[in-house]
């Protein structure tokens, strides 16, 4: 008999053991796929762990359908990464397996398929089974794997189906489909006869009569010889102070040429620069600094203030890498940045570099996937989101965390519940590859990891080309609304800012940490404010739709004309959010084009790139954005910055929100002044002395770095304390209540650490489930391995509860 272990994508903490034919035995191998019968009638993708001969003792070992692959497509080190993941973040294999496969990879019974439309299939070339499924899509747009295995009457039809996946004539069903044309842009060209000098004079005989049409040639003239570059419609026509008709004209005389040129975009298909980098002094010591740093420790930090060249200094280092034949992960905090990025990346090392982020379609992600296996030159550099950790590396060499406080690194849902930076660094630890960290404003964690001479520090202390860092001027927000120098939420100091600044022909950031039109709206006569069915929060104005919409659940109504408590039509609204900011704006300064950057804005698989590409054309002049704006993006025209409301990220009930609210307003501040000016920042605050808001001002991260360490120290916190989170969730409010005791109760009899709960959060009940968290702090002094199996024993015994059997519990490691 022989059998095989494997992993199921599904939510399940251990392996699975099937039976298979000596020949099978002998040819799988660990890394292979294969598809297997789970309960009474589903088939699921499973990935083989291991090959053996020892039968199951609980259960009888089904038969497997079929092998779905010729070789390996997960490597060792990948599955023992995978297997510490769900070992340290206490959730099961098959979540990790599940998160981290490209989901084209794991077809199961129930994933639904659909032919591409205007795809033109040679019915000659397709098999019988491929062309029954092929005209069984014709009569329906969708069809279940399920459905597909009744039509062909056989249970294996997966590799059938990759067939036809690979020939792009069916896709799966969970793609957006997104079109986004390139951006065109048209140019004109002077027609090559008239080029010489006599064709000159002809050419202003011809057009004697015409006037506009010879003053646009003119204009043409003058600009081409001030400036060296093509020349746009748009700009010919500003210029002459005509219209586009008579360039047309001009064409059809064929006087001028027409021609289209392309906006940068993912594809890469320009010339790499053949210039080599010119690092500054700085960076160059800074560089050779890492590079002694890494000879030694396995990780190093960068701690760079903003716009000093981090980027430079990480395109060196990969490049001595690449030469050693090594791969390179770039792993960034926001699928925003990646975009800036790769075009960054691709000037310099041109097709080596492969993209990897959820935003990707199955096709996309599938092919990097199978090229970074391979190894292939197209995949030397992967550039991705946090999921970009679980590709299948096959020689890494180094790995380099961009951002890397950034609390975007830390998945919350679905589990696995990974942090990215800490499971690359132990990624690179199986790899034996080295780690460099960068940041302007690094985790508390990890500054007090290069303190404890874990890691190494490198610090970069001058902005690139020595531009200043910005000024910042604080705006005391009770005192301008005292003196009624403010319209609506601009103080007079920010909109004479912004009047400069445009005037000046520059561009500004607005930063508002909230979506929507208000948070709240609110009935004057009784008091009543709308809330969300189903979850504990108010339900937030988004005026563009007219609508009220939760942004826990997604639930809406549209805007009450009257109170539904007394039906008063008094309403208000209170607090604001980028949408309000904008339309505020373009009542202050009417001739402004103003742009909104936030989750509204950004659906899509290109959504980002819209955005920044209109930003760094400058066809937007203010752009209106949430925290997505204050990751590392790069625009050279930006001279001023405005904080909106400083206070709300101060007063979070959580206890790094002094952190965070010294991370993300540096980093905001840190877009502005980028090039040879000094930029501004203005912060609009209720507090004006507040010690974090004097900390970003004096741009002072150490003094934030020294007392924060102090109140964790005395509160028990992380970096001295790991911190386990569960939350309980369950619909019957005092079910939970009791459960969540009970089980408060067993972890602190046995643990002898501290645990606190069981606390309702701030927001107690989404999507009609009531929540309860309990903390377990563990000290460094004890062994966290041993501490997470005695949980584990206490949950599992929770769980045998019958009447607590339908809690959710949910386990968070570091949820911080």
């Amino acid at each position: 008999m022989f059998f095989i272990e494997v992993i199921l994508p599904l939510s399940l903490a251990k392996t699975f053991t099937y039976r298979v034919s000596e020949a099978e035995f002998h040819f799988i191998k660990k890394g292979m796929r294969v598809a297997v019968p789970f309960g009474k009638s589903k088939i699921y993708t499973a990935l083989v762990l291991d090959v053996h001969e020892n039968a199951p003792t609980l259960y009888e070992a089904k038969e497997i359908h079929q092998i779905l692959d010729e070789k390996p497509i997960a490597t060792e080190t990948q599955i023992k990464h995978w297997l510490w993941v769900a070992n340290y973040y206490m959730c099961g294999i098959g979540d990790v397996y599940r998160g981290a496969f490209p989901s084209g990879l794991l077809l199961e019974s129930e994933t639904v398929v659909s032919h591409k439309p205007d795809i033109l299939v040679n019915d000659s070339e397709l098999s019988d089974d491929e062309f029954l499924i092929y005209e069984a899509l014709q009569h329906q747009s969708s069809l279940t794997v399920h459905e597909i295995a009744s039509i062909l009457n056989k249970k294996n039809i997966l590799p059938v189906l990759q067939k036809l996946i690979a020939r792009d004539i069916i896709f799966l069903e969970e793609e957006i489909k997104e079109s986004y044309k390139p951006k065109l842009v048209r140019y004109v060209k002077l027609h090559s006869k008239y080029e010489s000098d006599n064709g000159l004079a002809e050419l202003l005989e011809t057009l004697k009569n015409a006037n506009k049409q010879r003053e646009i040639v003119l204009a043409y003239f003058q600009l081409s010889a001030s400036e060296k570059k093509p020349i746009t419609v748009k700009k010919l026509t500003e210029v002459s102070g005509s219209t586009s008709t008579v360039v047309k004209a001009l064409i059809e005389k064929e006087i001028f040429e027409e021609y289209y040129l392309q906006q940068d975009r993912v594809s890469f298909n320009g010339e790499k620069s053949e210039k080599e980098l010119q690092l500054s002094e700085a960076q160059e010591k800074a560089f050779l600094e890492i590079k002694e740093s890494l000879a030694e420790k396995e990780v190093c930090l960068l701690h760079g203030v903003t716009s000093s060249g981090k980027t430079e200094i990480y395109i060196k280092l990969i490049e001595e890498y690449l030469e050693t034949g090594k791969q390179v992960l770039y792993l960034l905090p926001e699928i925003a940045l990646t975009t800036q990025l790769v075009s960054r990346l691709r000037l310099h090392f041109g097709d080596k570099v492969a993209v990897f982020h959820s935003k990707y379609s199955n096709n996309e992600r599938v092919e990097v996937w199978r090229q970074t296996l391979e190894n292939s030159p197209k995949a030397q550099i992967v550039i991705g989101a946090r999921s970009a950790l679980f590709l299948p590396f096959n020689d890494l060499g180094l790995l380099v965390i961009d951002e890397e406080h950034e609390q975007t690194f830390k998945q919350t849902d679905p589990a696995p519940r990974y942090h990215a930076r800490d499971a690359a660094i132990v990624l690179a630890n199986f790899h034996n590859a080295k780690v460099l960290l960068g940041s302007a404003t690094p985790s508390i964690e990890t500054y007090f990891n290069t303190k404890s001479d874990k890691y190494g520090l490198v610090t970069l202390s001058e902005r690139y080309k020595n531009v200043r860092l910005p000024e910042i001027i604080l705006v005391d927000l009770k005192d301008k609304y005292f003196r009624k120098r403010m319209t609506g939420h601009f103080s007079d100091v920010l909109t004479e800012e912004i009047a400069e600044a445009l005037s000046l022909g520059e561009q500004v950031i607005l930063f508002q940490n909230r979506r929507g039109y208000s948070p709240v709206i609110e009935c004057m006569t009784c008091g009543h404010v709308p809330h969300c069915q189903q979850c504990d929060v108010s339900l937030t104005y988004h005026k563009h739709k007219n609508q009220l919409r939760c942004h826990y659940c997604g639930y809406s109504i549209a805007k009450p004309t009257n109170c539904h408590n007394c039906s008063s039509i008094d309403l208000t609204t209170k607090g604001f959010g980028t949408e309000q900011i904008e339309q505020e704006l373009s009542s202050i300064f009417p001739k402004a084009k103003i742009g909104r950057m936030d989750q509204d804005t950004t659906r899509g698989k290109f959504g980002f790139e819209k955005i920044i590409d209109t930003f760094k054309n400058r066809e937007i002049d203010v752009l209106v954005g949430t925290q997505m704006l204050a990751k590392g993006l790069d625009f050279d025209n930006v001279s001023l910055v405005g904080i909106m409301n400083a206070d709300n990220m101060l007063h979070h009930p959580d206890f790094r929100a002094f952190e965070r609210s010294f991370q993300m307003m540096t980093q905001v501040a840190g877009r502005a002044g980028r090039s040879e000016k000094q930029g501004k920042v203005v912060i609009q605050t209720y507090n004006p002395n507040h010690n974090t808001i004097q900390q970003v001002t004096n741009h002072n991260y150490i003094g934030m770095y020294k007392e924060q360490l102090y109140d964790r120290q005395i509160y028990k916190y992380p970096p001295y304390f790991r911190i386990i989170k569960l939350t309980l969730k369950h619909r019957d409010y005092d079910k939970l209540k009791e459960g969540s005791m009970w089980l408060y109760q067993v972890l602190s009899q046995n643990l002898g650490i501290p645990v606190l709960g069981p606390e309702e959060p701030a927001i107690s009940r989404i999507r009609n489930e009531y929540i309860r968290s309990i903390l377990i702090k563990i000290p460094h002094n004890q062994h966290l391995g041993n501490t997470k199996k005695t949980i584990q024993k206490m949950l599992n015994s929770f769980e045998a509860v019958a009447q607590y059997r339908a809690i959710k519990v949910v386990v968070n490691v570091d949820f911080y």
